[in-house]
This record gives structure tokens, sequence and C-alpha cells, in this order.
């Protein structure tokens, strides 16, 4: 009886519907994420850099993300994290051993949401692949008008200069390729801005990895 009692005051509401649960997500939302699964997770590239998505940018998997950036539902990270990192060791070369950076955000926009979405995901990715973490390889050089509120042919002029190098990599280069984390790939205009400030400094660019990405990326 004293465990039932316990495990009550142990459970915390699910951050999509409130419900209470025992994990991040209750049982019925688990089930909804899960559906936003990619079956080929290779999504179609408008440049040379591979790009790996765990799932399409909709339904749960969009409220999960909102929720996560808006409503600042930090610890909705890591099981996204961690089923980004599940997806990526079952791909049938996984041999290679690239550094992880995430994108980062300005230091106006992270002292307003207090964390980068795109770090917390990175950490429980890390966690669970064994591949090293280098929060601060990129920084923001300024702060871009959001993404989402420009149509595409703005997306990339609004990312022109957005990123220099961070203090992880100024003054030692990786020695190993690099592999960006984000949370959404859309048309690929951040992954490309970040992919030609690190290859202008020399360093090899692996690929983008991200939690979700449109339909229309859909490879």
């Amino acid at each position: 009886m004293w465990t039932d009692v316990i495990s009550i005051f142990l459970k915390s509401n699910c951050p999509l519907c409130q419900r209470p649960t025992g994990k991040v997500f209750c049982v019925d939302c688990t089930r909804q994420l899960q559906h936003c699964q990619l079956s080929d997770r290779h999504v179609r590239s408008t440049t040379e850099i591979p790009v790996f998505a765990w799932g399409i940018y909709g339904g749960a998997l969009k409220r999960a993300i909102a929720a996560l950036k808006y409503e600042k539902k930090s610890q909705i990270a890591q099981p996204l994290g961690f089923w980004l990192a599940d997806a990526w060791l079952n791909l049938p070369s996984t041999s290679s051993q690239p550094i992880v950076i995430p994108i980062p955000l300005h230091a106006t926009k992270l002292r307003d949401r207090g964390f980068n979405q795109a770090e917390l995901l990175a950490r429980s990715f890390c966690q669970m692949t064994g591949l090293k973490l280098r929060s601060q390889g990129l920084e923001r050089a300024r702060q871009t008008v959001r993404q989402f509120e420009l149509p595409a042919n703005e997306r990339e002029q609004n990312l022109v200069g957005a990123f220099h190098l961070g203090s992880d990599f100024r003054h030692r280069r990786p020695v190993r390729p690099v592999l960006i984390l984000d949370d959404i790939y859309t048309t690929g205009a951040t992954a490309r801005s970040a992919a030609q400030t690190l290859r202008q400094e020399g360093i090899q660019v692996f690929g983008v990895v991200a939690i979700a990405a449109t339909l229309k990326g859909k490879g």
C-alpha cells in the first residue's frame, strides 16, 4: 500500500496533456510521438551534407518541440535525445565517431529561454551514443529573425554571417569531423550556414542530425 502511495507523490504531469505519469510523457502521448517516426530517416538535403532526422515535424512531435522551446519544458529534451540516439545507433554503419555540436542560440535568446534546446538534445544524444559533445563549437554572431517567420527565399539571407567559431574550436580545431545537431530541419538554411562557417575554418562537417524534419524535406 505504501508503495502505491509513494508512487503517486513521485509522479509528475505529462508536459503535453497534463496527465500524471511516472515518466516524462504519459503512455498515450508516448504512443502518439512514436507514430511520428520516419521509416527512412535519411532526409533529402539541398546540399551535399547528409541529413538524418528521427521524425516528421507535425502532430505530437511538433507540440513537444513547441513545449520544449516556448513553454520551457526542458525535461522533454531527454527522451527526444535518447530516441534520436537510438535511431542513430541502429544505422547500418555507425563506426564513425564525429564530434557533436549543437546549433547555438544568440546570448539574448539564451538568457530569455534559460537554455538552448539543441544543446539539451545533444547532451542526451551524446550520453547514449558515447559521442563527444562540444557545446561551444559554434556561437551566434548576431541575433536573427526566427526562421519560421520568414518565407523560404529569405531564410538564407537571414543567416548570412550568423555564426562564428565558439570557444571550443577557436584556438584548437577538432581533428575529427563534426556532426551538427538541431531540433528541426526545414529548408536547411541554418545547417548550411553553420556548415559553411565550419568549413571556412578548415573543419570537416560529417552531417546534420535533427529530432524532426518537415514533410517537404522528407527523402
